[in-house]
């Protein structure tokens, strides 16, 4: 293979592409003259992504999709192989985020985030794995988190979800060695998404506790979408195992590393400034 993927007239498709990180994956990759199957359960969203992305003259197929919903995403690759034939990148970016401590979330809702950020992933690989195999030069890129790095209290379902797809990412890696299929794993810092103001709200949590959160967020989320995907696609062409994106996530990585057990006690200092 070539030291460097070459992504024209590659076919990619891309989880949770109405917005945010997978809205900025697809232009960026339609810039590099990427064919693309866009996924999302917000139809309008992602019409509005096939708009941006229609001026590289790609080839475009949206598909509304539940990550969550098991037959939805078997029938998928179907569906996408008549649209375009083949598929070479799988990028599984839809997620979600929930407020409150471990003892505020109930079961159920626990269980509804892990269904989207982890099961729908692994979902997703399992339903893809065969056409990426018949690819030449395929690619898997699953997005974790900076919290797939270190674990910030209040942030349990999130930040065990996202640990499994960094550990699952991994695995899987080492079993694909051998084939044509490589495995990037990506840990976004604090990108300007909206994926806190649209975190699900369990009533155990008080208005005042999402006030102060979304407040932190404000001031913590600030890297363009575009940017860290950018930084996302760069990555997968230069064949990266990890990604990290945004200084904040580098910072994250190497204090995690030099302080294993202490890290929160000085990552809360520095976010409570």
């Amino acid at each position: 293979m070539p030291q460097h993927m070459q992504l024209a007239n590659r076919t990619a498709v891309v989880t949770g592409a109405a917005s945010g990180i997978g809205r900025a994956l697809a232009v960026s990759l339609a810039r590099r003259r990427c064919h693309l199957a866009l996924a999302d359960i917000d139809e309008a969203g992602m019409a509005q992504t096939a708009a941006m992305v229609a001026p590289h003259g790609v080839r475009v197929s949206c598909h509304r999709l539940d990550v969550a919903d098991a037959e939805a995403v078997a029938a998928l690759p179907d569906v996408v192989r008549r649209a375009h034939n083949r598929v070479d990148l799988l990028f599984n970016n839809a997620g979600v985020g929930i407020w409150g401590a471990f003892e505020q979330v109930s079961d159920a809702d626990f269980e509804w985030l892990f269904d989207i950020n982890f099961h729908g992933l692994v979902r997703m690989t399992r339903a893809f794995l065969p056409l990426l195999k018949a690819s030449d030069d395929a690619r898997l890129v699953n997005i974790s988190s900076v919290f797939g790095l270190a674990a910030p209290s209040g942030q349990v379902a999130y930040v065990a979800s996202k640990f499994a797809v960094r550990g699952f990412s991994e695995a899987l890696r080492h079993e694909l060695e051998h084939t044509s299929v490589g495995v990037t794993v990506v840990f976004p810092g604090g990108v300007a998404t909206a994926i806190s103001a649209r975190a699900r709200r369990p009533a155990a949590v008080s208005r005042e506790e999402i006030e102060q959160g979304l407040a932190r967020s404000r001031r913590l989320l600030t890297l363009p979408p575009a940017v860290a995907g950018e930084m996302i696609v760069r990555g997968v062409e230069q064949r990266r195992a990890r990604v990290l994106v945004g200084r904040d996530a580098h910072m994250i990585d190497l204090l995690v590393r030099l302080a294993p057990v202490s890290y929160w006690s000085i990552m809360r200092r520095v976010m409570g400034r």
